[in-house]
């Protein structure tokens, strides 16, 4: 059976491994990745130190809100996968739809981050009112302007799937879009557990 499988991919001239995207796309999600690491081992290491001081913090945070905000990037990257599947198959335009309701999503994700935001404010919270509070606005203000270059992204593969630009044999700007995106998600996986939930 091992033999038949092998033999059928050797077999196969189509069957070429290949990066989904743009290498330099990937090079710059390395290094974002990298730094949210960064960024995530200076919490966890401050949190250690005063556990007392960030689980205060966290009771302030709105769990509510960054739950719904974990649903509609979830949403948004589901949205942006269809719309790369339409483009394989060759239905470029038919992603359009898809890609604009991922756009929807991240207009959700910001308006709701905005009125926490603006809560905070309005409560007295600031990057020097503790180190908790510091390290909440730091982590969630850059993801924040990662989703605000993402729908950028988005926007401009919108316009582009709108014209047909994308099939099978033109999904590079597509899919490096996809990645940057699903970063953006990934990172807001971690992000949200250990700032709002994890005591």
């Amino acid at each position: 059976m091992d033999t038949a499988c092998t033999t059928d991919h050797a077999a196969s001239p189509t069957f070429q491994p290949r990066l989904a995207g743009d290498l330099a796309i990937w090079i710059f999600i390395l290094a974002e990745l990298l730094a949210f690491g960064v960024f995530f081992a200076a919490y966890a290491f401050a949190r250690a130190a005063d556990p007392e001081l960030f689980a205060l913090g966290q009771e302030g945070l709105n769990r509510n809100a960054g739950a719904f905000n974990t649903l509609v990037l979830l949403t948004a990257s589901y949205c942006v996968v269809r719309a790369v599947h339409a483009a394989e198959a060759g239905r470029g335009r038919q992603g359009a739809p898809w890609l604009l309701a991922a756009l929807g999503c991240g207009g959700a994700f910001v308006v709701v981050k905005l009125a926490e935001y603006s809560a905070a404010f309005d409560a007295g919270i600031s990057l020097s009112s503790s180190t908790f509070d510091m390290f909440y606005l730091s982590l969630t203000f850059f993801h924040f302007m990662h989703v605000l270059l993402g729908m950028v992204i988005l926007g401009a593969l919108w316009l582009n799937a709108r014209q047909g630009r994308y099939d099978p044999d033109n999904l590079n700007g597509i899919e490096s879009g996809a990645a940057y995106w699903h970063m953006v998600d990934l990172v807001w996986l971690v992000l949200f557990p250990l700032v709002y939930v994890m005591r």
